[in-house]
């Protein structure tokens, strides 16, 4: 039997910081380390990591391996997203770690769907025709063998974090962008609906890929992990689902994901705290035939503070505003 722990984790803008700053970094790692070491994860799907420089060297994941460690996943290969470069993003990672062998993996930023074009209605100087509205982060596809002893346990690990719902920056619509203040309310509708449209995108091709890969092998194993920024019932997640409920089309029951948070008590699931209400916006989906093997979640949301209240007194929690998400599975 062979058990495996898969988490999904947004660290919140993890990086080092100035010596003036707080929290430090070293206050944050004495505080999320212990989160690390309960996920007890074989793999890990962490968002919002932020690289490092260092002189005559290219830019590497420095903060994220000193939070791991001491931890089970101390030295562990990572897996990022990065430029066309060998170096990782300034910002905004996306990063696999596990001790598991990774066989393949790639990144898809606009290669399944193409880049929306839109002309903004209330830019100021106005559009002359339509703009590429791009998104910000590609989506990271690691193919991971779970055990490399026995044949046919290739695990397919694809970990996202989709747009926010923050308003898209329009020209000249902006009056403070620290503090989100915009000249009119129709500016501002106009810059959540492209945040929307960037969102939609990149579910989009989360959801191509998954069809792409079941088209290769119809009894491939699937997870998509990571920060959707929507809940269970909004469009983002629906669309990647592919619920027979919503395609009214039997014949692709086989091809649905199942978000697992679906076996967390009701009163206990949230992965965010907002205006004192939890939300659901970190989520593990996978494929019907992971079913079998799938043991239970948890969802380390004990501790979580009201993320509103932080951004409201310009002050920032040592610890993420995300709660980590894991899942149990054994494998015969």
């Amino acid at each position: 039997m062979t058990q495996i722990r898969i988490a999904t984790f947004n660290l919140e803008n993890f990086d080092e910081t100035l010596p003036t700053e707080h929290p430090s970094l070293a206050e944050r790692i004495t505080l999320m380390k212990p989160q690390i070491t309960r996920l007890r994860a074989d793999i890990a799907c962490f968002q919002e990591v932020h690289g490092q420089e260092r002189p005559g060297q290219p830019r590497d994941l420095l903060a994220l391996k000193e939070l791991l460690a001491g931890t089970n996943l101390d030295s562990a290969p990572l897996v990022s997203t990065k430029p066309e470069s060998d170096a990782v993003f300034d910002v905004r990672n996306l990063v696999i770690a596990t001790h598991l062998p990774v066989l393949k993996h790639q990144q898809l930023k606009n290669d399944l769907v193409a880049e929306p074009r839109y002309q903004r209605l209330t830019a100021n100087p106005r559009d002359p025709g339509p703009v590429p509205i791009g998104i910000e982060r590609p989506i990271l596809h690691a193919q991971i063998d779970i055990d490399h002893a026995a044949p046919g346990r290739l695990l397919h690990v694809i970990t996202v974090h989709l747009k926010s719902k923050i308003p898209s920056d329009i020209p000249g619509q902006v009056i403070d962008s620290q503090k989100g203040i915009w000249a009119s309310a129709d500016s501002w509708a106009e810059g959540s609906f492209l945040s929307s449209m960037k969102r939609m995108s990149q579910a989009l091709e989360v959801r191509r890929l998954i069809d792409q890969i079941l088209d290769d092998d119809p009894d491939a194993r699937i997870i998509v992990a990571g920060d959707f920024n929507a809940e269970p019932e909004e469009v983002p997640v629906l669309a990647i689902c592919g619920n027979v409920e919503d395609t009214n089309n039997g014949d692709l029951a086989s091809r649905v994901l199942v978000p697992i948070e679906h076996t967390i008590p009701s009163e206990a699931r949230y992965t965010l705290f907002h205006h004192g209400r939890g939300q659901m916006i970190d989520h593990m989906l996978v494929t019907r035939n992971l079913l079998a093997h799938y043991r239970g979640s948890e969802i380390h949301n004990e501790i979580l503070h009201d993320d509103s209240i932080a951004f409201a007194t310009d002050s920032k929690y040592p610890e993420s505003d995300h709660a980590p998400v894991v899942a149990t599975f054994d494998f015969d």
